[in-house]
């Protein structure tokens, strides 16, 4: 699998990756989580490295099944996930507030079990 480097951050991952929001979130429908946890971690023995996830898909699942399945590849991985909407619910609104922020990345570190390699801004709102 080639690689390719994020920006300045020194971030090395797959050329390809995984968006993960199809597992539990899209459609209303989804994998159980057995198939989405099993899914994951054949990706990354097929040299995926690069996990993209959102508090908002669930909302708050999707981060716990990414977690709980890259937990055993944690060295080997880079996980993104996304954040912005009020209550992780896009129409609700927006919020990228500080203290938001703050809120979020503690509580994506708690679901996700793990460090967070990209928090990602998805939507903005003046503040």
């Amino acid at each position: 699998m080639q690689k390719r480097k994020l920006g300045n951050s020194g971030l090395e991952v797959s050329a390809l990756g995984f968006g993960c929001m199809g597992l539990n979130f899209l459609d209303g429908k989804g994998l159980d989580k057995k198939e989405a946890i099993k899914l994951l971690r054949n990706a990354v023995e097929r040299g995926i490295t690069f996990f993209d996830t959102a508090e908002a898909y669930g909302p708050y699942t999707n981060e716990e099944i990414v977690g709980e399945a890259l937990q055993p590849f944690r060295k080997d991985v880079v996980i993104a996930t996304k954040f912005g909407c009020k209550d992780a619910r896009p129409a609700v609104g927006l919020d990228s507030r500080p203290e938001t922020i703050r809120a979020v990345t503690e509580a994506s570190l708690k679901r996700l079990k793990t460090i967070l390699n990209l928090l990602v801004l998805a939507a903005l709102k003046s503040v």
